[in-house]
């Protein structure tokens, strides 16, 4: 499913959720493949302690990761599928 183009400034400091409505924490950064540009992750903060239970996989400096592939929509709130965050 492609997800309509947004600039970074639009998607930083937004609330991330599941699509069951579980908060899991707020947009801090995203990281990328240099070379080709695909986004790969969101970098999360202020992550939820539901969030910490997940066992998700975690940068060099300890933050959460969410796999951009796992977003679903980008509007109020950056919507992903618990699914796909595996």
């Amino acid at each position: 499913m492609a997800l309509e183009k947004k600039p970074l400034k639009e998607i930083l400091s937004k609330n991330i959720v599941t699509k069951e409505g579980r908060r899991l924490g707020t947009v801090k950064d995203i990281t990328f493949e240099i070379k080709t540009g695909e986004l790969i992750h969101l970098i999360l903060t202020a992550p939820t302690a539901y969030a910490l239970s997940l066992g998700l996989e975690k940068s060099k400096e300890n933050d959460i990761l969410i796999p951009y592939s796992a977003i679903i929509a980008i509007g109020d709130f950056v919507v992903v599928s618990e699914e796909d965050m595996s």
